[in-house]
């Protein structure tokens, strides 16, 4: 075949128009061996092109599929990645910034399932507990609690094994974060349904101040997200631990991360990160809001894992079946490179509850089943 029109090209200002179509083509290009050609990357943006988050994620899946990236430099609107033979071995991104470790590890955990042996990824950059972030300009940003707590658990329901080791916290605008993950290789990821949502029996967290922050700023957060969550679930015991980080913490920062558990095994979380100014309470209870928010649909994901779950459907042998809250531009993104670069085909279904105003969704796949060669 002409290797020039085996190049699949890949709109990159379309829908989310972000980072989520840049680690989702490089994952599944990487996984399935076909070269991509992205451009218009990040077109609407106010600074339009890569910026060092991506540039790192780019270079990571490069190196772990021994891949040849040309025109990866700050601020290019045009990337073409010609992947290689998947490697196992130690691998290391270094966004130089406080972009986020998570989303690092979001384009390099599905590329290193499919390497012939184990894989140790040293992630660079902010590792933080809140889901999402004003100050850093983006949506949303991948977490460490959030991916111990709430993703890992998840898409381990696909088959596969990885391992977190956090070595130092970092917090915008330092950065200075570090984790290491140890990811194991499958031979195919088996599909997954999340359907019913069950009860929610038990709701737990963490409130966080680091440096020279004090530590009252800890229990105001927790308190007040407590009484929140309080007006609207009253029959479970909501734990909510404030704490001091003083080590493994790198800068100063303050926040708080509120996880739910449901009876048929779905997690959900609410988070929040203090800034100068603003009230301890209001983080609290904003985080708080955050998880009732994500309660109330009734679905079996959060808004943030709902994506993320994305090219694992793609990538399984079979049918997955997931409710969900309302599908969020991010997910839909997803979707559309992930059909794109592979076999999946997805539909979405709206459901209604008739006792009540919940209003959810299930995304289902036909995965592409694609199978571990390296194995």
């Amino acid at each position: 075949m002409d290797p020039v029109a085996a190049v699949k090209e890949v709109d990159g200002s379309v829908m989310e128009g972000g980072g989520q179509i840049l680690r989702v083509s490089a994952a599944l290009s990487c996984i399935t061996g076909s070269a991509i050609k992205i451009t218009k990357i990040r077109a609407g943006r106010s600074t339009p092109g890569l910026r060092p988050q991506h540039l790192s994620g780019l270079q990571l899946v490069s190196d772990i599929c021994s891949g040849s990236l040309q025109g990866a430099t700050i601020g290019s609107t045009d990337i073409s990645l010609t992947p290689g033979k998947i490697r196992s071995g130690s691998h290391v991104a270094d966004t130089q910034t406080a972009g986020s470790v998570c989303l690092l590890l979001q384009v390099a955990l599905p590329c290193a399932l499919y390497a012939d042996a184990s894989s140790q990824l040293s992630l660079k950059g902010d590792c933080i507990y809140a889901l999402h972030t004003h100050c850093m300009n983006t949506v949303y940003t991948r977490i460490y609690i959030y991916i111990l707590f709430i993703f890992k658990p998840i898409v381990e329901k696909f088959g596969l094994n990885f391992d977190c080791d956090i070595r130092m916290r970092g917090y915008y605008p330092k950065g200075g974060g570090e984790v290491m993950v140890t990811v194991n290789p499958v031979k195919e990821l088996q599909a997954v349904t999340m359907t019913e949502r069950g009860n929610i029996t038990k709701i737990h967290g963490r409130a966080f101040v680091a440096g020279v922050l004090p530590f009252k700023l800890a229990k105001d957060m927790s308190a007040a997200a407590v009484r929140t969550i309080r007006k609207e679930i009253k029959e479970l015991y909501i734990n909510i631990q404030p704490l001091q980080e003083k080590d493994k913490a790198c800068g100063n920062g303050n926040g708080i991360i509120i996880i739910a558990e449901s009876s048929t095994g779905c997690l959900f979380a609410g988070s929040a990160l203090g800034k100068k100014g603003v009230y301890a309470d209001k983080v609290g209870i904003e985080a708080a809001e955050m998880l009732l928010r994500n309660i109330r649909h009734n679905g079996c994901v959060d808004e943030f894992l709902q994506d993320q779950l994305i090219i694992f459907m793609a990538l399984a042998k079979g049918i997955s079946r997931i409710r969900t809250g309302a599908v969020t531009l991010h997910t839909q993104t997803a979707i559309h490179i992930a059909e794109q670069l592979t076999q999946a085909k997805f539909t979405i279904r709206k459901c209604e509850d008739e006792l009540s105003s919940n209003v959810n969704y299930i995304i289902e796949c036909q995965g592409s089943g694609v199978t571990n060669h390296n194995l």
